[in-house]
């Protein structure tokens, strides 16, 4: 499917098994999977408003693993907002995050208008938790980007985080439509004729 010129999309990045896919997908579908299937890339959409009118939420969820800098430069390129997520219950997803965003730095020049979401993930894992609200806020901070933590298992945060990354762009009105029976079968569509997978 070709790309629309009004596309608006967001780049989802982190380390294999932090629950990128899961945010995604409860996002996009509502839906939660227990089991683990690691991603190449995936693309969803979703209709929005931008500037009052409809456009596109392109939503690329990366892969996990450092096999391909090609795709991740190319999704960083071509990238309107980032979200770069851990799992509180990994201090190593927070770390793996760095280079990522170094990169994004470097491939972007000037960051200060671009939305950048740090997401701790997987919050309702009290017990087995390895990273601290205040160690996130610490890296958000250093980082110059917003702060989240959110469970794609519970759905707590989830429809948020992507309603604040959009609040965060100041280039444009970009906002979630979510009104009315038109729009649910407008996303219905959109979500069967974007989804694809690249091999």
């Amino acid at each position: 499917m070709p790309e629309q010129s009004n596309d608006y999309r967001v780049v989802v990045f982190g380390a294999g098994g932090v629950g990128k896919s899961s945010l995604v997908l409860r996002f996009v579908k509502g839906t939660f999977r227990e089991s683990y299937i690691p991603t190449i890339e995936d693309t969803y959409r979703q209709v929005i408003s931008c500037d009052k009118s409809i456009c596109t939420l392109q939503i690329t969820d990366t892969t996990g693993s450092h096999q391909f800098p090609a795709m991740q430069r190319l999704s960083i390129t071509k990238g309107h907002a980032f979200i770069l997520v851990y799992s509180i219950s990994s201090k190593q997803s927070l770390e793996e995050l760095k280079p990522i965003f170094e990169q994004i730095c470097l491939i972007k020049g000037d960051i200060e208008n671009i939305p950048i979401m740090l997401v701790g993930n997987k919050n309702d894992e009290v017990n087995g938790r390895e990273v601290d609200t205040s160690d996130g806020e610490a890296t958000a901070r250093r980082w110059k980007c917003a702060f989240m933590e959110t469970s794609a298992k519970t759905n707590h945060n989830v429809k948020e985080l992507f309603q604040e990354l959009l609040n965060l762009e100041k280039r444009r009105t970009v906002s979630l439509q979510i009104d009315g029976k038109k729009s649910k079968q407008q996303k219905r569509a959109e979500k069967l004729k974007g989804k694809c997978v690249v091999m």
